[in-house]
């Protein structure tokens, strides 16, 4: 229960203490809008390295080159715990906005940092919001906006991926840009596996190379989702934690 009390402190005490923070990014916007939202990406990205060093877990990562470092791309990605959100957001090279459900958009603070990052809130429960969620996701892309996703639709904790949801791909099929897929093992025992303890684990993120979809035959074009997931399954099939 102390690394969940210490986490809890580091969340609630940088969500209260950052308000001015908030508002001087806001000030620098007025100016700069690229430098405001580089340096609201980093201050995140430090916020979410501390996080991860507090829960003690150790994080083995693979094909980290396979990122394209300067051009847009669709993380996509298997879903087993909130941290899966912090270790990669950490290590994301540019701008990227994460979909996460519309409930997230009610939490004070939290979701203000998300919408100055550009993430966005998916009701599934309303396919036509559903969508202009996702076509939000395609604008942000063409403007130069990296966007990351979990097709599952809700965290997985079993051995074998949830049917990937077609339209989560949309953002890449209409776009062309590269989906980078992310296959993450053992991230549930931070937390999840055993509610309300963080404890220290031994977590495995493998980065697979980037799929373009002009690259694939027509067929695999209109299954895009579950051609990514069969390559990101294959991934998290080679990894086993004892």
């Amino acid at each position: 229960m102390i690394r969940f009390l210490i986490v809890a402190v580091t969340v609630i005490g940088f969500l209260i203490l950052s308000i001015p923070i908030l508002i001087v990014e806001w000030i620098i916007g007025k100016f700069n809008p690229r430098a405001r939202d580089i340096s609201s990406l980093r201050i995140i990205q430090a916020v979410f390295r501390f996080i991860l060093w507090e829960t003690g877990a150790k994080i083995t990562v693979i094909g980290y080159e396979n990122v394209p470092q300067n051009e847009t791309v669709l993380y996509v990605g298997n879903h087993r715990s909130y941290f899966d959100i912090l270790m990669t957001y950490c290590r994301c090279p540019d701008l990227t906005g994460y979909v996460a459900k519309d409930s997230m958009e009610k939490i004070p603070l939290l979701s203000t940092w998300m919408k100055r990052l550009y993430c966005l809130f998916l009701d599934r429960s309303d396919i036509k919001q559903g969508l202009k969620t996702i076509l939000t996701g395609i604008q942000q892309i063409k403007n130069g906006i990296s966007m990351c996703i979990f097709p599952e639709g809700t965290r997985n904790h079993e051995p074998r991926l949830l049917p990937f949801k077609e339209g989560s791909l949309k953002m890449a099929e209409k776009t062309g840009c590269a989906i980078v897929p992310m296959a993450i093992t053992n991230s549930g025992d931070i937390f999840e596996d055993h509610l309300p303890k963080i404890r220290p684990a031994h977590v495995i993120l493998e980065y697979g190379k980037p799929i373009y979809p002009k690259d694939l035959s027509k067929e695999e074009r209109k299954f895009l989702g579950s051609y990514t997931q069969n390559i990101i399954q294959d991934m998290l099939d080679k990894h086993v934690i004892e």
